[in-house]
């Protein structure tokens, strides 16, 4: 290898199968680590729990949207929208459940796998679209607020209580263990408190008529939709861009192959998601002794799988013949001489 050697990770072929592959003065090697791909591996009896929470939800966010229009409610309008939402959200985590399960193809490398990341990205911006819209409606209400029936709020959130917490107990089970589970168990958990709000707020419109509790509480409401939105699309937004997940701290990663024995050097590290809980990494390793062999490899991705939860590692042997001395960060290296 004379020179300097400049790589891009996109010109590699990932395959779905574990292969290595010889090249001119370096060897390279695709190891795929199993058992951390969460979704992927989630027991075939969460489709079944996908399936009954969406259709009870999508039943009552129909009856509190009824509900909301013939009472004027705007608290249950905004939670109605709230609960739409988590629709869309259950359907996007039950969807990535079953993209995993898709084959690569010729085409689609990795599969189907990126399509989480795109819908979650989707679902983000309309929903912050709609809390933009109840927003308005709640305040346009302030100037001519309208008398809301206390009791009728009351009773339809705390149907969704019932509701919101039967789904999340679906999911309690695999929480634990499986992130993409995990969030629809949290999600559920926390529109349970959000239909609690809405009830607190029927309470007090009893106790007080007071005309602006509801419109008040939609507000509220919107508030905690937009917190939990704005990271969701900060973190889908940063996968589409293919950017380090969150979780994962390169500098770390970096550190670690390069404390693998035989290696003296790390460059072009490159650590991007293939979907909303699987990873990838591409990364050149000098050895100066020479390829170490397909058990180093192994070894060396197995490290990745448990320490950081990299499934996919595509791992280039190179001697450092002529490269030069230089200094090499993540992405890539800039050389001097050789």
């Amino acid at each position: 290898m004379g020179g300097a050697h400049h790589h891009d990770h996109s010109s590699h072929d990932h395959a779905s199968h574990d292969h290595v592959s010889q090249g001119h003065a370096a060897h390279a090697a695709h190891a795929h680590g199993h058992g951390g791909h969460g979704h992927s591996h989630a027991p075939a009896s969460f489709g079944r729990a996908f399936a009954i929470g969406i259709g009870l939800n999508l039943a009552y966010t129909a009856v509190e949207a009824f509900y909301g229009l013939a009472t004027g409610s705007m608290a249950l309008l905004a939670d109605a929208g709230h609960n739409l939402s988590d629709v869309a959200g259950l359907a996007i985590a039950w969807g990535a459940w079953f993209a995993s399960r898709t084959r690569p193809t010729p085409r689609f490398t990795y599969g189907l796998r990126g399509s989480s990341i795109l819908a979650a990205l989707v679902n983000a911006v309309l929903l912050l679209i709609a809390c933009g819209a109840i927003a308005l409606e709640a305040i346009q209400r302030f100037a001519e607020p309208a008398p809301v029936p206390g009791g009728t709020m009351m009773i339809v959130a705390g149907v969704g209580i019932v509701i919101n917490l039967g789904t999340a107990l679906l999911f309690a089970r695999g929480s634990g263990h499986d992130i993409n589970i995990r969030g629809a168990f949290l999600h559920m958990a926390a529109d349970a408190a959000v239909s609690a709000g809405v009830v607190i707020a029927g309470l007090l419109t009893l106790k007080t008529g007071a005309d602006w509790i509801d419109p008040a509480t939609s507000l509220v409401i919107v508030l905690v939709i937009v917190a939990g939105t704005w990271g969701l699309l900060r973190e889908s937004l940063a996968m589409a861009m293919q950017a380090v997940p969150g979780r994962i701290d390169p500098a770390a990663v970096q550190q670690a192959l390069a404390e693998v024995k035989g290696v003296t050097r790390v460059h072009h590290l490159h650590i991007w998601p293939t979907s909303t809980t699987e990873t990838a990494l591409t990364a050149h390793l000098v050895v100066p002794g020479g390829h170490p062999g397909d058990a180093f490899l192994e070894r060396t991705a197995a490290m990745l799988h448990d320490r950081f939860g990299i499934g996919h590692a595509t791992l280039q042997i190179e001697q450092g013949e002529g490269v030069g001395e230089g200094r090499c960060d993540i992405g890539g290296c800039a050389f001097h001489g050789g």
